[in-house]
């Protein structure tokens, strides 16, 4: 299922895409059929696990028509607007971009022993279709990095890498806008990967079920058209259950928190001549059997 959250006038809501046929929205639906389902928002759909996801797939197979809206007359948010934490994500997970990153941050490549995490602020999330905010007076090195989320769907610490794919409730894009030079000033990445609107998401979560196995997805990513990006997940230095495993060490994960699993090589900042981006720009991230995400810079 494409499970989406969306607005539609000053309302916003939970719901599935059906391709050519609109968007269902999921609390009306259970409303008009009376059948059990939060869907008063993603995260409280996401907690509801296996049993809420079947109750989607049933009003899903036979959505009420006062239910269901044309697509042309929603807009499609982040499917998780608001984070309950920040983003977590993962550093130099895929060998020839933490080649090219080391080589532009001039140090000696080597392949990382454990994760490299950090976070982005949840202010920082925004849709597909949205303009991505470009302060170029702020930065001069904004650069894009296409990356598979991960989306929790069972809380669980301490969690071992036989059971992750358990604690799994589904996967979706995020572009992991960043400011290099803040990136580097600031020796951590924090405020660099946190500017507003700088962590594009969506326009969707598909279930892990009609995924599948995630190690054939294929990313890639184009800047006005041309390819920057294109790698598959099987080429990350730690897989899915290696990063759940160490992130939940000591560490509790929650429904609906969203973890970004790295990206390949191909950033603009470690082209010669340099190939970040400027105002006008239309970034597109492509992952298969998920979908894509288009998104436009606007320098402010």
């Amino acid at each position: 299922m494409k499970l989406v959250t969306f607005a539609r006038g000053a309302s916003q809501s939970v719901g599935v895409w059906l391709e050519g046929r609109g968007v269902l929205d999921l609390k009306l639906a259970s409303e008009l059929t009376g059948e059990s389902l939060d869907a008063s928002s993603m995260i409280a759909l996401i907690a509801g696990g296996e049993t809420a996801l079947t109750t989607a797939r049933k009003l899903a197979d036979k959505p009420p028509a006062d239910a269901l809206y044309p697509a042309a007359s929603v807009t499609l948010l982040a499917p998780i607007p608001r984070p309950a934490k920040n983003v977590l994500c993962v550093g130099r997970n895929y060998m020839d971009h933490v080649k090219e990153g080391d080589r532009m941050f001039d140090r000696k490549a080597e392949v990382p022993s454990v994760p490299n995490f950090f976070t982005k602020a949840p202010t920082c999330v925004t849709g597909p279709d949205t303009e991505v905010r470009y302060p170029a007076k702020l930065t001069q090195a904004f650069d894009y990095e296409i990356e598979l989320g991960v989306i929790i769907g069972k809380a669980g610490r301490d969690i071992s890498r036989a059971d992750a794919f358990d604690h799994v409730f589904g996967y979706t894009i995020i572009n992991d806008v960043t400011a290099r030079d803040l990136q580097r000033s600031h020796v951590q990445w924090f405020k660099g990967k946190s500017l507003d609107t700088s962590c594009p998401m969506g326009p969707w979560i598909i279930d892990k079920a009609e995924i599948g196995d995630p190690s054939d997805l294929e990313l890639v990513f184009t800047l006005n058209g041309e390819e920057r990006q294109r790698a598959t997940v099987d080429m990350m230095i730690f897989d899915i259950p290696a990063i759940i495993e160490s992130l939940s060490a000591g560490m509790t994960l929650e429904p609906g928190d969203v973890i970004a699993t790295g990206t390949p090589s191909g950033v603009g900042f470690a082209m010669e001549p340099k190939g970040v981006m400027k105002g006008g720009d239309v970034m597109t991230c492509a992952i298969s059997r998920i979908g894509t995400l288009t998104n436009t810079v606007v320098e402010v």
